[in-house]
């Protein structure tokens, strides 16, 4: 860190540690002390009126987001809880404007969160999953994603989450990371089969690595996807994390056959009973040669979907967890986010892709800069085609929008980054089309009768470079 950025963060610390104090001897009067400090060193790159909500909710005890704050005040460790904190709000926050900086800068899209495989080795085998079987050999280095963090740092990108494959493989070089870098927000999406006491302890102590545990519903629905006795595993790992008081919450991939039972009052009032903070909802894709496109919801279960979540999501009667749909929250974020638009993900053979569910890349770590990478013509197909769908209830060029995809890997030339068996975008969208052409109505008529805030996102169409090419392609 620089000088400035230990200073910035030992004076947060202060004022962070003293509102926790004032919160714990009065949690009711005192959570909008705390408010006003995160505001205090985070205030100017989020919008006041966002912190006036923030405040509001902190004062109403029935309000789902201040009984969430004062879950993780009460709940979690204070080395976690501080550490994670002055992570999001200095060094995501003030990245966040070097992000935007970058974008007018460079004239391609900047990513706010990257997506680092650090292994394709897995010890479970799931229905469904991308990920190479247990045993494959690709792996990147600490030095090599040490690399991708520094880059990503110098473009303003400060959160970092780890897939895979099992992640917590490389438990040893993710800690390494986090603890080289506390100005960043870690976060691994896990099994959690590898949770253990010895690793609680080096997440209290680093305090900017969560974890978001991979469960598919109750035993019975989570068993079906991800084997026998999983249900069990993750649960008691949950147990454990709970007790030492770090941070974790759920990634929950909805099916078809899954999707009444992850959204269900008793499933979410288990999860919060056994200390999850947040939940991370993706609808299932069908990427690979052995997917099941009858997995996917279908229209009628992503129309239930869309209203569920946003019904969960209300301050007086919803969950107290912070949730988000990545399929279904594409308003909020101006569409699809992939590409390096908010972000992109490198597999554990070094490829740049444009998204964790769509494995085709024109660069890698080894050969490009990621900076490079942003503005190859993969990456620049995304940023000059975004919105794919100016109804953000249809965001994604494969699922939503397959012929998108389709042109820009044919425009491109990128190629098949699959770790297992190779696939053309025709027939990882030929998998999708169906769905796509039976959701469009349904996402037109619920896009169309409900009210949604007007989007500041900044697209390149909006552009002098991007009006003056529409001009020209309209000649």
């Amino acid at each position: 860190m620089t000088l400035k950025e230990k200073t910035q963060r030992a004076a947060a610390s202060a004022v962070l540690e003293k509102s926790v104090k004032y919160i714990k001897k009065n949690p009711e009067e005192n959570l909008v002390k705390l408010v006003d400090a995160v505001q205090g060193f985070a205030g100017k790159v989020f919008p006041e009126k966002n912190f006036d909500k923030f405040r509001e909710g902190a004062a109403d005890p029935n309000n789902i987001y201040g009984q969430l704050v004062r879950r993780a005040i009460n709940d979690l460790d204070y080395n976690v809880f501080r550490n994670m904190s002055l992570a999001m709000g200095l060094g995501v926050a003030a990245g966040t404007k070097t992000v935007r900086e970058n974008r007018e800068k460079y004239k391609c899209n900047i990513p706010f969160i990257t997506l680092i495989d650090p292994t394709s080795a897995c010890n479970m085998n799931c229905k469904g999953c991308w990920s190479a079987e247990y045993g494959h050999t690709l792996k990147l280095s600490y030095e090599e994603m040490e690399s991708i963090v520094e880059q990503g740092r110098e473009l303003g990108t400060h959160l970092y989450m780890f897939t895979g494959g099992e992640p917590l493989i490389c438990k040893k070089e993710i800690l390494k990371l986090c603890e080289k870098y506390p100005q960043c927000a870690f976060l691994a999406y896990t099994n959690a089969t590898l949770v253990d006491q010895a690793f609680c302890d080096e997440l209290k102590r680093v305090g900017n690595l969560a974890l978001a545990v991979s469960i598919e519903g109750d035993e019975e629905s989570n068993d079906f996807r991800r084997g026998e006795g999983a249900y069990k595993t993750t649960v008691e790992a949950m147990e454990l994390l709970k007790k030492n008081g770090c941070l974790f919450g759920i990634s929950v991939c909805y099916t078809s056959k899954n999707i009444y039972s992850v959204t269900s009052d008793a499933f979410l009032d288990d999860m919060i009973s056994k200390g999850v903070m947040f939940a991370l909802y993706f609808n299932y894709m069908p990427v690979g040669k052995s997917a099941v496109p009858e997995l996917i919801p279908d229209p009628e279960q992503r129309k239930y979907m869309y209203k569920r979540v946003r019904a969960l999501r209300n301050g007086k009667t919803g969950k107290s967890l912070f949730i988000m749909d990545f399929q279904g929250d594409g308003e909020y974020v101006g569409g699809c986010i992939a590409g390096g638009r908010n972000y992109f993900h490198i597999n554990s053979a070094g490829d740049i892709e444009p998204c964790v569910f769509i494995h085709f890349s024109d660069s890698n770590i080894r050969t490009h800069t990621l900076l490079e990478a942003l503005r190859n013509p993969l990456f620049m197909a995304y940023y000059k085609n975004q919105p794919f769908n100016d109804n953000h209830m249809r965001p994604c060029p494969m699922l939503e929008n397959p012929d998108c995809l389709c042109k820009m890997i044919a425009d491109t030339g990128a190629k098949s980054t699959d770790l297992i068996e190779k696939e053309t975008a025709e027939e990882l969208c030929s998998k999708c089309r169906k769905f796509a052409d039976e959701w469009a109505p349904v996402a037109e008529e619920v896009w169309n009768s409900t009210e949604h805030r007007p989007s500041k996102t900044y697209y390149y169409r909006d552009t002098p470079e991007g009006k003056a090419e529409l001009e020209k392609n309209k000649e």
